[in-house]
């Protein structure tokens, strides 16, 4: 796998450092994740990697961090600017001790500026961005889209994108670097081209909800089916959009209404039109038909659609389907982690971890456990 070799220092966090860890050790990285418990039910994404549960506020326990930084090629840390410095454990230091190091930092409103200290979420650095004002219905209030924009497309991605690059320049430096990840940045980047077309007339007229690609237009939106389920809409191109209202025997519609009524009126027909259908008839009625009309799949259905069972899209982790890694490499593709982080296995990794990379021997751990220094996993012996 393309990281093969990689060895990555994850500090546990909400969300993003999380997932930004988790793309890492599916294309190959060796993660170790230090957590405040050795089994924390809240993390859903320790599959794969090496869980140590050390407490940062004891002088002893930031002693075995810098010990274990040495080692590694990547660390990465979700907290607010200042907190890692207070741990003793700020980049000066690790990058002193270890020149190779990749240092990743990732917070929402980045290392600098009068928010960074501020706390926040997806909604609020979408909202900061200036992306979440461009998503939601005409005359209604911006629609936050869960918290995948910022969190993970701005934050858990492109962190993981910088450090790849930083990983990339150190072979011709030799030197590591600081990765300032800021999830308002991260959104806003994503959504480069929304800020760069907004000078298109065609496309943009200035009003959320009202414009081509964000539900104003009847030939690029969501429809509601028979049996409560949706079907997508999306044929911009007049080829596509010929074949759309052909198979919806609606061969008088107008791709581009002239008026608001006009407008209306043809949403209503196309509206009216998949009322008249399930969802499964639709599907089949153009599944060979290059219209850009597809099935809304919910989480039930989308490991048995057959694009997704032909490329194995999905596979199935404790009865709950999780997308396989992307894109897929062809000589080096990444592998999806089935092994649970709170595993027997895990916690055999995460012992190595201590006794091998650490040099600690059994008295040593026993002392650091009486001493409230680190905790073991419950089936962990020594």
């Amino acid at each position: 796998m393309p990281l093969k070799g990689v060895k990555v220092l994850e500090f546990s966090g909400l969300a993003p450092a999380p997932f930004c860890g988790k793309i890492l050790a599916d294309f190959g990285a060796k993660v170790t994740v230090i957590d405040r418990v050795p089994d924390n039910p809240v993390n859903c994404m320790n599959n794969g990697k090496r869980v140590l549960a050390i407490n940062l506020k004891k002088s002893l326990g930031q002693s075995l961090i810098r010990r274990l930084a040495k080692t590694q090629d990547v660390l990465i840390e979700p907290f607010r600017p200042g907190v890692m410095e207070k741990l003793n454990l700020g980049p000066e230091l690790l990058c002193r001790d270890n020149p190779r190091l990749i240092y990743a930092r990732l917070t929402g409103f980045g290392q600098s500026g009068p928010l960074s200290a501020r706390a926040g979420h997806d909604i609020n650095y979408a909202a900061i961005s200036g992306v979440l004002s461009m998503l939601g219905r005409e005359n209604e209030k911006p629609l936050p889209p869960i918290n995948i924009l910022a969190d993970f497309a701005g934050g858990s991605l492109m962190c993981a994108l910088g450090i790849c690059l930083a990983l990339l320049e150190r072979h011709r430096s030799g030197r590591g670097q600081v990765v300032d990840s800021s999830m308002v940045e991260g959104a806003a980047y994503i959504a480069s081209w929304l800020f760069m077309s907004r000078s298109i007339p065609l496309l943009w007229q200035g009003v959320r909800g009202s414009n081509v690609l964000d539900g104003g237009s009847y030939f690029y939106d969501t429809y509601l089916t028979k049996d409560g389920k949706f079907m997508s809409v999306g044929c911009l191109e007049p080829q596509f959009f010929e074949l759309f209202k052909e198979k919806l025997g609606l061969l008088e519609l107008s791709q581009y209404p002239d008026g608001d009524e006009e407008k209306q009126a043809a949403k209503d027909c196309v509206t009216e039109a998949f009322l008249q259908k399930t969802q499964a008839e639709w599907s089949a009625i153009f599944e060979d038909i290059d219209a850009c009309v597809y099935p809304v799949l919910d989480w039930d259905c989308v490991m048995t659609h057959p694009h997704n069972v032909e490329r194995e899209s999905f596979d199935l982790v404790d009865n709950i389907p999780v997308p396989h890694p992307a894109p897929r490499l062809s000589r080096t593709p990444g592998t999806l982690n089935t092994k649970s982080g709170s595993s027997k296995e895990a916690a055999d990794d995460a012992l190595d971890v201590l006794i091998q990379e650490l040099q600690l021997d059994n008295y040593e751990l026993k002392n650091l456990v009486k001493e409230d220094i680190i905790q073991l996993p419950v089936q962990t012996k020594l």
